[in-house]
């Protein structure tokens, strides 16, 4: 038996995997974000210890006995800063937070080469310019930080004693030479930082450490071996079998991540594609970033008073394709890829007297697909092609938003078996890994394919009129949200 663990931005999840590979058990202990300011996101590490030891308690008791090894997997670029203790000194800033901006423009000033280094243009959900913000807002904090840790790597810490990481997460921070998949000087030098206040790093099969004693005991199982793990992302992909050149993910989760695997560092920084380390060693991917996708559809809901968001999608299928003005931009916290832009916000354009509940829904389901076609558009202009796409994450539940994805960017969408369960399987598969040291391949295979969802021509042409106006409408925009911070 192998235990994945997700540390989500809503919940934290945990997911029991058999030598079989088939998912036996599994639980969610939620989360909340606390949001103090405008473009501010934080979250108490202290809650996520607490939510993943609520949810490995809330597993089966026998089959946690038979637990060989551990794997974990996170929300990315969480900035965690400890004191000399390990004790947390302040919320962790999160990877939507947009603060930052400014400190952006510092940091590449500072280290003009940091486009080159990281493969990423510098952007406010990125670790260092959360630190180059407390250096300058929180001083006497920030002369108080040993460690700087993410998200999961914090509850590591707690679990093992640890002050490790791995590849695929640690390139999100920026203080990465994701090439040469090593700490950058140069980069921790801008931030005054050095690398005695970085975790170890590992690949995301290897061994990081065991279970303290009194952790095993609570947990009910050995002092078994913790797995270097991933980022979300990139263990989303693991568990999807999305791991050779070309093969992509599309994760529908909080954020929305077009996801595509590569053999070789292949970054596209200047249309703010995101270039990192896989979870796997010797393999990189490209990713598409977008920063509200699930939570979109979870927003419009509430405000909407539909019941929850099975009855939205309901009213939005009955509704069916948009005819008439109506367009959302999904940039409840303002957005990436390809723009790369913290203050953007979300809109409603277009409403007249006949503008309905269902249609909002159904606005809000198109605007994330016409984001995910902007972000296509732009991993193409790298030298790589994308294959297949897999469907994964909470989101991956709803075929009928499939009918428009798949339409939005033209190309059949696979729904693996499994594939919601998404970042907290392919941290199973990495503890699997890290135990019996098995192939790859063997491994991270593609789950069995329940669905193919294919663009539906008609469809596909519709919101191909409508994407451009999609794509005015924001460069019509941007300088009045920036007028609004």
């Amino acid at each position: 038996m192998y235990l994945g663990i997700d540390i989500g931005t809503s919940a934290v999840k945990a997911l029991l995997m058999d030598d079989s590979g088939a998912i036996t058990d599994e639980t969610t202990a939620p989360l909340s974000v606390s949001r103090p300011k405008d473009l501010w996101s934080e979250q108490n590490p202290l809650d996520w210890w607490s939510a993943a030891n609520e949810a490995v308690c809330g597993l089966d008791r026998n089959s946690r006995t038979a637990v060989k090894a551990i794997g974990l997997s996170g929300q990315m670029h969480g900035a965690t800063v400890l004191d000399a203790e390990d004790k947390p000194l302040r919320p962790a800033i999160l990877w939507n937070d947009g603060r930052s901006a400014g400190q952006c423009r510092q940091l590449e000033a500072k280290a003009p080469q940091t486009r080159t280094i990281t493969g990423n243009i510098a952007m406010p959900g990125f670790t260092a310019p959360k630190l180059l913000w407390l250096q300058e807002n929180e001083p006497a904090l920030f002369r108080k930080i040993t460690k700087v840790l993410l998200p999961k790597d914090y509850v590591r810490l707690c679990m093992t004693g640890d002050y490790a990481s791995d590849m695929s997460d640690s390139a999100g921070t920026l203080w990465l030479d994701v090439a040469r998949r090593s700490w950058s000087d140069r980069m921790l030098v801008a931030c005054d930082l050095t690398p005695q206040y970085m975790p170890q790093l590992f690949e995301g099969p290897q061994a990081t450490g065991t279970l303290r004693a009194d952790v095993a005991a609570d947990w009910g199982m050995d002092r078994v071996v913790v797995a270097a793990g991933g980022g979300d992302n990139a263990a989303g992909a693991v568990g999807a079998g999305v791991i050779a050149p070309g093969q992509a993910s599309l994760s529908l989760g909080t954020s929305g991540v077009y996801f595509v695997a590569a053999d070789h560092f292949a970054p596209n920084s200047d249309a703010a594609v995101h270039c990192f380390c896989h979870a796997l060693q010797d393999r990189w991917h490209t990713m598409a970033v977008v920063l509200s996708a699930a939570s979109c559809l979870e927003w419009v809901t509430q405000i909407c008073g539909f019941d929850d968001v099975a009855g939205a999608l309901k009213a939005a299928e009955s509704h069916g394709p948009i005819r008439g003005s109506e367009i959302f931009l999904p940039y409840l916290s303002g957005e990436r890829t390809p723009h790369n832009d913290p203050h953007a916000k979300g809109v409603f354009f277009g409403l007249t007297h006949t503008t309905e509940k269902a249609t909002l829904v159904q606005a809000v389901l198109e605007g994330v697909a016409f984001a995910f076609a902007d972000g296509q558009d732009v991993l193409l202009n790298t030298d790589q092609t994308i294959g297949e796409v897999s469907v994964i994450g909470g989101g991956a539940q709803s075929l009928y938003w499939g009918t428009i994805l798949a339409a939005a960017l033209n190309r059949p969408l696979l729904y693996r078996e499994g594939g919601e369960k998404g970042p907290a399987f392919g941290a199973a598969r990495l503890a699997r890994l890290c135990h019996t040291g098995e192939p790859i391949e063997t491994v991270c295979t593609a789950p069995k394919i329940s669905h193919e969802v294919r663009p539906d021509p008609g469809l596909a042409d519709r919101l191909a009129e409508r994407q451009p106006r999609y794509f005015e409408l924001y460069q019509a925009l941007k300088t009045a949200f920036t007028k609004i911070d």
